[in-house]
């Protein structure tokens, strides 16, 4: 017998992993989170995530998040234009409000025209629509000029805040460790007032997911954060209406043409 001959075997493919959908995920070198939250949150048969890393500094700064522009691009071509991606995220709310959403869109659609693109500010908008909430308290890890223009851009959007608090942490690192005891503990501080409807919670790297539910239950108002928004989000653009169980009211939701608009 010829043990070096290799016999050339017959295959056939299908449709691959994402026979439903493929979602496209740009994170942040410096994230710790958002990948393990999208595990459980985009856990679907036929729901495919593939994911990007993109260059960051662990210092997060207006400068630093301005600088990312330029490498949305690299990132996005991290991605390959073979895979037919259904929807694209950018996994960072600060940079998504300091860039723009519209720009972000227009940086990823440079490599992958046509496919809809979305960032957890673009979401949280979606979400807090679809939620019926117009009247929020807002939390973020960051220091207080990240945090206010972050105001100003739900503000711009017809939002209204009732109360921001904040960890005043602007070393990403720190930001991902971070407790969800911690976060639960600061949800309920300022979500319990009666003058908001719900809580949105920002950044990628805070530890949310697993304690939304916990927390809708204690305040009985909805409560979302970044990557649970913007799973939210790029799971209804590719076309899955999927309620996902214990992961809160929002899941139960489907998402409005006219949210789908940048603001």
């Amino acid at each position: 017998m010829n043990q070096n001959r290799i016999i050339e075997l017959e295959f056939k493919t299908d449709s691959g992993l994402g026979s439903r959908a493929t979602i496209g995920i740009i994170v942040l070198r410096t994230d710790q989170t958002l990948e393990h939250e999208f595990a459980n949150l985009l856990n679907f048969d036929g729901v495919a995530l593939y994911y990007s890393r993109i260059r960051n500094e662990m210092e997060i700064t207006k400068e630093a998040l301005e600088d990312m522009e330029a490498e949305l691009p690299i990132a996005a071509a991290l991605l390959p234009t073979a895979f037919n991606f259904d929807v694209i995220g950018y996994g960072c709310t600060s940079g998504s409000a300091i860039i723009g959403e519209e720009k972000v869109e227009k940086a990823i659609q440079v490599i992958h025209p046509n496919v809809p693109a979305s960032n957890p500010m673009t979401a949280c908008k979606a979400a807090l629509r679809a939620l019926g909430l117009k009247q929020i308290a807002f939390l973020t890890p960051y220091d207080p000029s990240i945090t206010t223009a972050m105001c100003e851009n739900l503000l711009a959007a017809g939002f209204e805040i009732s109360i921001t608090g904040s960890f005043f942490e602007s070393d990403d690192f720190k930001v991902g460790l971070i407790s969800p005891q911690s976060i639960l503990e600061a949800i309920e501080k300022i979500g319990t007032r009666d003058d908001c409807d719900g809580v949105f919670v920002s950044c990628t790297n805070l530890r949310v997911a697993e304690i939304i539910e916990i927390a809708e239950s204690r305040l009985g108002k909805p409560v979302t954060s970044s990557n649970h928004a913007l799973a939210w989000h790029l799971l209804r653009l590719s076309g899955i209406q999927d309620c996902q169980e214990n992961c809160g009211s929002l899941f139960r939701r489907q998402l409005n043409v006219e949210d789908e608009i940048i603001n």
